[in-house]
């Protein structure tokens, strides 16, 4: 069950009403995780604010799902790894390659060098070593994309976290980041 609760669609409140007809316009619905956020509607605000940043810098949609789910997988977070592999599939992500990031599965190329980063910022809380830092830098990425990084990864930890304590009911087909 549920531990906190969705706002309703057909609220009035005059800080939430807006957001939600933002992200019906941009979603075509708003998600349950956002319903629920929108309890704080300076913790909707803000998240959906980096976001949209987000969406305009240097990784594609593609990119930033293998991420999402990247995180989801190593936080156990079945909500965002069911709702980011719709999304994966939207962005034209295969549905095994997402599967395998999940899983804790590698890819290769750039791909698997933006989800080993994010793995390891996840495991060990940003601690990061500068062989590490290098490795993703050989993989033709620069302090710019390194940066972007860890700003979607810390987005996502939210994401994951806070779908943990609110228990958000899944509104995705439900994939689960448990092994089979």
């Amino acid at each position: 069950m549920q531990r906190i609760s969705a706002v309703p669609l057909e609220t009035t409140d005059e800080a939430v009403a807006p957001l939600f007809s933002a992200i019906r316009a941009k979603m075509g619905g708003v998600p349950n995780i956002m319903r629920t956020m929108a309890q704080s509607p300076a913790a909707l605000e803000a998240y959906l604010g980096l976001s949209n940043a987000l969406g305009k810098g240097r990784f594609t949609a593609g990119e930033r799902e293998l991420i999402a789910l990247a995180a989801a997988g190593e936080n156990s977070c079945d909500y965002c790894a069911s709702a980011h592999t719709a999304l994966g599939k939207m962005a034209g992500l295969g549905q095994a390659d997402m599967q395998q990031v999940i899983a804790g599965g590698e890819l290769s190329g750039g791909n698997g060098a933006i989800i080993a980063m994010v793995r390891t910022i996840v495991s060990r809380k940003g601690v990061i070593s500068d062989a590490e830092i290098e490795a993703f830098y050989a993989a033709g990425f620069d302090a710019g994309h390194l940066v972007e990084l860890i700003a979607a990864t810390a987005m996502n930890i939210f994401t994951n976290y806070f779908n943990h304590i609110a228990a958000t009911d899944i509104d995705f087909p439900v994939v689960s980041t448990k092994a089979a």
